[in-house]
């Protein structure tokens, strides 16, 4: 169970009579992100995200598996996120996945996976009998607003920066070569999908990458997913109020900015 704990009536109208008067709790302007750090390392596939006061840990790993019977020379792809009491005082640890946890996971999927970033045809070794199940472990360390946006960041910096051990096949065997005998490759990704949010206030009122205190305030939320080829991957809203045309398009427009800074920051951190 999540007993989160809610901002006090005073803290709620300060916050909106700002927005109101187009200024942020924490400074920013409107359409600005909080400081986005990526550390990747030390091993391959493991990447930390602080997005602000939020920080995730993401970690790659594999292993041979059979495929799914309908789908027998695909790979599989699988996330999972959890959130702790070390990542707030509101969750619990007691094993249960939580809603947001649940939210965060099959945003996650519908991101990565079911836009077909990673190419999971060349995830499998021996058709019908081996493939690499690839599994990406998001652990949020600090909640401080906006999971969904450091998550997506995390989780795809992670894949490209993850290594799988070399396998050669000869006939009906392989042979799966120990990386210290044989250097690990990367993954085939087609594409960079992120998350972009947006968080609203009411009809008039729309701000970038909210803050936990703007979250827990807020009366409805946008995700908009970009790829590096200015692709819309995915769009998610929730929460009450109805958005127009006209909000979904002006969102679109700030995220095709945004993505394209997110993904100079990914291909830095990975260079790095």
């Amino acid at each position: 169970m999540v007993a989160e704990i809610e901002p006090s009536n005073i803290e709620r109208s300060f916050l909106l009579e700002s927005l109101e008067k187009g200024i942020r709790v924490d400074g920013r302007g409107i359409y600005d992100y909080r400081t986005l750090k990526i550390s990747c390392g030390p091993t391959a596939g493991l990447v930390e995200v602080q997005l602000g006061q939020t920080r995730v840990l993401a970690r790659v790993s594999c292993e041979v598996t059979r495929p799914f019977p309908d789908r027998p020379t695909e790979g599989i792809v699988q996330f999972n996120a959890e959130l702790s009491s070390m990542c707030a005082p509101g969750f619990d640890s007691s094993g249960k996945p939580s809603a947001q946890e649940v939210a965060v996971t099959r945003m996650l999927e519908r991101v990565i996976r079911q836009s077909r970033a990673v190419d999971t045809e060349a995830l499998c070794i021996l058709a019908g009998e081996k493939v690499w199940t690839v599994r990406i472990d998001i652990h949020f360390l600090d909640h401080g607003g906006n999971l969904v946006d450091a998550a997506s960041v995390a989780a795809i910096a992670a894949l490209r920066h993850f290594r799988r051990p070399d396998v050669t096949v000869d006939g009906e065997e392989a042979i799966i070569h120990d990386v210290r005998e044989r250097n690990p490759v990367p993954l085939s990704i087609h594409h960079t999908p992120v998350c972009v949010t947006f968080g609203f206030f009411g009809e008039a009122i729309m701000v970038l990458d909210t803050s936990l205190l703007e979250e827990q305030t807020q009366v409805s939320s946008f995700t908009v997913t970009l790829n590096s080829h200015r692709e819309v991957c995915a769009l998610n809203k929730a929460g009450g109020i109805p958005l127009s045309p006209g909000q979904i398009q002006r969102c679109i427009q700030i995220a095709l900015a945004k993505v394209d800074e997110l993904n100079e920051k990914i291909q830095e951190a990975i260079k790095q």
